[in-house]
């Protein structure tokens, strides 16, 4: 595919660097002539340095060509423009744009971004995405992360294999023998900085990253089963009252209302406006690195620092200094991935990072065949992926125990209706059915094939 990224931040260096790993003609404009010389020095793309919305601009990388536009910069209106002038005037098939201030999604205006008004075909939310992914984390904490597909009605855990993990050294098709009620299958293993896609006959050991597909209901079951059974936080320090911090504060006082919560700002005029917008959570305005505001904050007395302010390295100070307070532990929002793999030695339990939320988002839509969800894990060696079989798909009307599956596939749960159905030998896969499976990078083509709307569906 030929695809113009406006914005060469961290956003759209995230996603210019998987695009073009996977062979995608990719051009990035932005204004910064450093960070274009920067992004084309490192990665196989053209760039462009010029605004993202002029036309002669988005004509010079070839607009003309184009089968999507995704507009990442950092302002919302220019996201806006640049897709309605790849619409306008060189008809971009898919247009994609970040759209940051809630004040454009709201409900009432939904109709705002549709073919006959601004023609953006998807919009993305990091704030919002983010933080749901903030929410989903402190409410399952026996979690590293947590998404769910199918309406919601079926999750992808990553699990710590711990030594204390009671299922450890158990061939996987046990698991299913030992517990046939829960539905929850392992469709991947992190070991050894290496993706694994499991056999029935592979076994867990400690150190492991295992990622399962289970039904909604049977999350806290599957996060028992591998010796997971920490208590949702109660009293909660958040640190950062922009968008996200405030998104997920207000979101914690609706649906956990008997949490006690207290969140520290450092811009004055944020915080007072924070706090005129919370009904019962008390925000202290001050530096989130200063023990003395901490303390006031009842930090030693938490169960959970949440770091969301829009500096790393703030966040993963405040989130040491909390464990050195007292505070049982720690979430860190994370946009630099060099600092993802030394977390843990610097004492931080778990991190988020936006960039994979936004990049998961981005290739939902590049992925080919009837593919609904899309989430990129491990820096993308694996993605978990939801997609609709149709009439024609291979997969259809063979038991599972029969199925020729491509290398590097693993399929989790299948969703028909409104039931979760777990992967037996006997199951067959139905038109129209929604499957969540786990494929290594390599394996992703296959997946595309599997799932692709064949000549014959017309």
């Amino acid at each position: 595919m030929k695809i113009i990224i406006c914005g060469a931040g961290q956003v759209g260096f995230g996603i210019a660097e998987r695009l073009s790993q996977e062979y995608n003609d990719v051009s990035v404009i932005d204004t910064s002539a450093s960070l274009i010389t920067a992004i084309t020095e490192l990665l196989d793309v053209r760039g462009y340095v010029g605004h993202g919305a002029h036309p002669d601009v988005l004509a010079k990388a070839g607009a003309d060509q184009a089968d999507m536009i995704i507009a990442v910069t950092l302002h919302d209106e220019i996201n806006m423009v640049a897709c309605q002038v790849a619409h306008s005037l060189f008809n971009v098939p898919t247009k994609i744009a970040r759209i940051r201030s809630q004040s454009y999604l709201h409900s009432h205006y939904s109709d705002l971004f549709s073919r006959d008004h601004m023609p953006i075909d998807v919009t993305i939310s990091p704030e919002v995405e983010v933080g749901k992914m903030v929410l989903r984390r402190i409410s399952f904490p026996g979690a590293t992360d947590i998404v769910r597909f199918a309406d919601e009605k079926i999750a992808m855990l990553a699990v710590e294999c711990n030594d204390d993990c009671p299922v450890l050294n158990t061939p996987l098709m046990q698991l299913s023998q030992l517990f046939p009620d829960l539905n929850a299958t392992v469709t991947g293993i992190y070991r050894n900085e290496e993706v694994i896609i499991p056999h029935s006959t592979d076994q867990v050991v400690a150190g492991d990253l295992v990622y399962v597909v289970c039904e909604q209901e049977h999350i806290r079951r599957t996060l028992a089963l591998f010796g997971h059974e920490e208590q949702e936080a109660r009293r909660i320090v958040i640190a950062g009252g922009g968008n996200i911090g405030f998104f997920v504060a207000k979101s914690i006082e609706e649906l956990q209302p008997k949490t006690r919560l207290k969140m520290i700002e450092f811009d004055r005029e944020k915080a007072i406006a924070v706090s005129d917008a919370l009904h019962h959570g008390i925000v202290l305005q001050g530096s989130a690195l200063d023990q003395n505001i901490m303390i006031q904050a009842d930090v030693p007395d938490a169960h959970l620092m949440v770091a969301l302010t829009n500096n790393d390295q703030t966040n993963i100070l405040a989130s040491v200094i909390a464990k050195q307070l007292g505070c049982k532990s720690n979430l860190a929002l994370l946009n630099n991935p060099s600092f993802h793999d030394v977390t843990k030695s610097l004492g931080i339990d778990a991190y988020i990072n936006p960039r994979a939320v936004t990049i998961s988002r981005v290739l939902q839509h590049v992925r080919k065949g009837r593919i609904r969800s899309v989430y990129a894990v491990q820096k993308g060696a694996a993605e978990v992926i939801e997609a609709e079989a149709l009439t024609t798909s291979p997969l259809v009307g063979t038991p599972f125990r029969d199925l020729d599956l491509p290398e590097g596939i693993r399929i989790g749960a299948v969703y028909r209706g409104d039931t979760t159905l777990r992967p037996t030998g006997d199951l067959k896969i139905k038109p129209h059915d929604r499957v969540i499976l786990f494929a290594a990078a390599s394996a992703v083509r296959h997946v595309e094939q599997l799932f692709r709307v064949s000549i014959q569906y017309f």
